[in-house]
């Protein structure tokens, strides 16, 4: 996958924008609670899916600030902060044709942040729900195989064997 998004970065140089297809860069949060035992996700609204707070760069080459912006915006909370500079995961993902898009990939950069379980959630209106999910219910909610890489990430950073 690094790979692929390398080439996809050299190659074009629009690459940031959310129209420049068959793919694009986007950027996500793996938001953990303080004592990491949660992460937020959020049921996206047009995927109909449980999925980590994130979203396109719109011109913006800094993934990183692409991913805290998206996951301030999507779960209203304000104290989101990144655990360091560092990738924390890379995703290639297909994204159906909606409306006048096509079909297209997003070339995800993910980094690992940590916000306030205390501070009040605000479901977006990209979102049918926001919420923490304790990491040992998190298959109740998706088997998506990025989030169970992350998640099992998480545990390995953290020391954890599942």
């Amino acid at each position: 996958m690094a790979r692929q998004i390398c080439e996809l970065v050299e190659a074009n140089p629009r690459c940031a924008e959310r129209d420049c297809f068959p793919a694009h860069l986007t950027g996500s949060a793996w938001v953990v609670n303080r004592c990491g035992s949660k992460v937020i996700l959020l049921h996206h609204r047009k995927l109909d899916r449980w999925l980590q707070p994130g979203g396109h760069a719109d011109g913006e080459l800094d993934l990183l600030q692409v991913a805290l912006r998206e996951a301030r915006e999507e779960s209203g909370l304000s104290t989101i902060v990144p655990i360091g500079d560092a990738i924390f995961d890379l995703d290639i993902h297909k994204i159906p044709a909606l409306r006048e898009h096509p079909e297209h990939l997003h070339f995800d950069l993910r980094f690992l942040c940590v916000g306030d379980e205390d501070e009040s959630i605000v479901v977006s209106d990209e979102s049918h729900d926001v919420r923490w999910v304790a990491l040992d219910e998190l298959a109740r909610y998706t088997q998506e195989s990025s989030i169970v890489r992350m998640h099992g990430k998480w545990l390995a950073r953290r020391g954890v064997h599942s």
